[in-house]
């Protein structure tokens, strides 16, 4: 008896892992990836501004909990990205933000830079935050990118 329920339990993971296999080509077709990009921490860190790009932060004005490049080409949503007007000089800003609040609340904490990429492969972005701040990014359609925003708690749940 006990023979004949393990084989059956065998052969119900097998069959939903193949079932989901099979769903998950068209589920998550649509979405891109972000990749850690020792490049785009440098940009960051040097306030080198892309042209480019339209850039946008998520969180406070003053200690973004992360700041994205988008390639101007594309629209970004939700809304609740905040656009900023970027100069080196502003950029400087939210960086020495971003690494003030990083030191002040743990130094185990580690701001990093990443390149965004659509589902075919193509760089359309970069990203810096902290290398625990979660987020997924999916085209809408051809010229449309959703980037979900991280969490509004995102510091305290990393930083302690």
């Amino acid at each position: 008896m006990q023979k004949h329920l393990r084989i059956i339990h065998c052969v119900m993971c097998i069959l939903i892992i193949f079932l989901s296999s099979g769903c998950s080509g068209s589920l998550f077709k649509n979405y891109g990836r972000i990749t850690p990009d020792g490049n785009v921490t440098n940009d960051f860190e040097k306030y080198q501004v892309n042209p480019n790009y339209n850039y946008y932060i998520s969180g406070s004005d003053v200690y973004p909990i992360a700041i994205i490049g988008l390639d101007k080409a594309l629209t970004l949503e939700p809304d609740l990205w905040k656009q900023v007007e970027i100069t080196p000089k502003k950029l400087r800003e939210l960086v020495q933000g971003m690494q003030f609040k990083v030191k002040a609340l743990s130094w185990r904490l580690v701001l990093h830079g990443f390149a965004m990429f659509d589902e075919n492969g193509k760089q359309i972005g970069v990203w810096y935050s902290i290398l625990g701040a979660k987020t997924s990014l999916s085209m809408k359609d051809d010229r449309t990118v959703i980037i979900i925003t991280p969490d509004i708690d995102t510091y305290l749940t990393y930083g302690g």
